[in-house]
């Protein structure tokens, strides 16, 4: 719950309209092989918080207060994207 991440120096991401697109600037990053990904609201209001300064328990309880949802709930589905990120190479720990 302390580590903390930031977005990798491979990958390019953009807004579009309301999702985050993020595209592999080498081919060949996790599974991506030069495919796009986006993040839905979910995703879209925990990356934007991602800036290699918080910990993952910081984002959560940010976003548990935004959005006056349960902390526990936030940071599971916090972690669960983080995972992924850092999977697909999106997400480096800072």
């Amino acid at each position: 719950m302390k580590k903390i991440y930031t977005v990798s120096e491979n990958v390019v991401a953009r807004k579009i309209e309301d999702e985050i697109v993020i595209v592999p600037i080498i081919a060949g990053i996790g599974s991506m092989d030069d495919d796009l990904y986006t993040l839905n609201n979910t995703g879209k209001a925990i990356w934007e918080l991602i800036d290699g300064k918080r910990c993952l328990f910081d984002i959560g309880r940010i976003l548990s207060d935004r959005y006056d949802a349960p902390l526990a709930q936030i940071l599971t589905q916090t972690q669960e994207l983080i995972s992924t990120l850092l999977e697909k190479g999106i997400l480096v720990e800072a």
